[in-house]
């Protein structure tokens, strides 16, 4: 978060080719000091810290660099469906990641920082090897002091309604969707299930993801982005308060797949979008902007639910989310703006 902004900026100012090589090896480097340091039973706090900082920085910066990447190796009108793949192969990292990591740290606690040096130099290859049009887009004139900052590419979605609009209800989707993990791991709890179980009724976002990524064409299709928009938040809102009338694992794991379908959906829209009506010398930062809000809201979110349940019972708080968050779709649905939108190519 503390660097989002700013890796637009670079993102929108330098070579995309050599921001994508310098922050995989970055992180290549970060993941084999981290294994060497545990293989000598030297790994401290603060070492651990630092190595987890600066990988999410080189995510902060590779992230705007890769979607413009992707943007300039695929045709136009093979954009969306593109954006779906990638879609799958997030999804699809987020169901396997946490089993493999278990079965890799089962073999040696420095075996998945090992694992993530291989990843990282794998990653570094394919930036290295492909070859595209890394040179940033062509800069607007300078008419005042702020032009170029790394605020703009937030200035400029907050100036759009539906880019607004669009981001704010996806930002209300990842913060009080990450209140609800934490909440229903605690109604979990309170159940008497294992962690065994707990664990494999939380795979069910990732599960939700990924046949959400299968579905994001047709729902394209059949849907204008203010429709998307609020039907994916809508269910979410459902969804959220079904755990509390019963809440055991194969409920939360039905929930949290059902909130997680149309999310896939929801994120493409949202890269779509910017690649539409976004000036391509302002894409980088308005992408970095969408990214910065939307990861504020986990911490937040569950920092919010840490709260709320140390004063009330988990299944009271599932009810507060989901009403928190239908409250907030309730002006964006009955307004005109979301429901006016339609896909501009």
């Amino acid at each position: 978060m503390l660097f989002g902004l700013h890796g637009g900026a670079v993102a929108d100012r330098h070579d995309r080719r050599r921001i994508l090589i310098l922050a995989d090896t970055v992180r290549l480097l970060t993941a084999l000091s981290v294994a060497l340091a545990l293989a000598a039973h030297r790994l401290t706090v603060p070492h651990a810290l630092l190595a987890a900082a600066a990988i999410g920085a080189t995510m902060a910066y590779g992230g705007p660099s890769r979607m413009l990447a992707l943007r300039a190796v695929v045709p136009p009108e093979q954009l969306r469906q593109a954006l779906s793949q990638d879609e799958l192969r997030v999804n699809g990292a987020a169901l396997a990641g946490p089993p493999l990591a278990g079965f890799l740290l089962g073999l040696g606690r420095a075996v998945p920082f090992l694992a993530l040096v291989l990843t990282s130099a794998l990653a570094l290859g394919a930036s290295t090897a492909v070859r595209f049009d890394s040179r940033p887009g062509p800069r607007a004139p300078a008419d005042g002091p702020e032009k170029g900052a790394a605020f703009a590419g937030l200035r400029y979605l907050f100036a759009h309604r539906v880019l607004r609009d669009t981001v704010l209800v996806a930002a209300a989707l990842n913060l009080t969707g990450s209140a609800m993990l934490l909440t229903v791991m605690v109604l979990l709890r309170e159940h008497g299930t294992s962690a065994a179980g707990t664990g494999l009724a939380l795979t069910g976002e990732a599960v939700g993801g990924l046949l959400g990524a299968l579905l994001v064409t047709r729902l394209h299709r059949g849907l204008s982005p203010g429709a998307l928009l609020l039907a994916v938040a809508w269910t979410g809102a459902l969804a959220f308060a079904l755990p509390a009338l019963a809440g055991g694992p194969a409920v939360v794991f039905a929930a949290l797949a059902v909130t997680a379908l149309g999310v896939p959906a929801l994120r493409v829209m949202l890269d779509v979008l910017v690649f539409q009506r976004v000036p391509e010398e302002m894409r980088g930062r308005a992408m970095a902007g969408t990214m910065t809000l939307l990861m504020a809201g986990l911490p937040l979110g569950t920092m919010t639910a840490g709260l709320l349940l140390d004063r009330l019972p988990a299944p009271t708080v599932l009810v507060l989310l989901a009403t928190a968050l239908a409250a907030a779709l309730l002006p964006l649905t009955f307004g005109r703006t979301l429901r006016g939108t339609s896909w501009t190519e």
